[in-house]
């Protein structure tokens, strides 16, 4: 896994979950914007103080978490 730069931990930040630069964006919350359809740009015009390359390191760090993580799937 490359050196993630733009993610952070701190237990008296969100609870400790990771987020952007310390700020109390979490990673999940972009995931979970792109998830839902919102593009890169929706995201930055919603928070302008974030960087593409912000999304970006998001976006690689919860797919190396879910590559770390083996979650039971339920079959259909």
């Amino acid at each position: 896994m490359q050196n993630l730069t733009r993610i952070t931990r701190n237990p008296e930040v969100m609870g400790g979950k990771p987020c952007i630069r310390g700020m109390r964006v979490t990673v999940g919350t972009i995931v979970g914007l792109m998830a839902s359809g919102y593009s890169s740009n929706d995201i930055l015009k919603a928070y302008p103080y974030l960087e593409e390359a912000d999304i970006y390191e998001a976006l690689a760090y919860a797919a190396w978490r879910a590559e770390e993580i083996e979650v039971p799937l339920i079959s259909a």
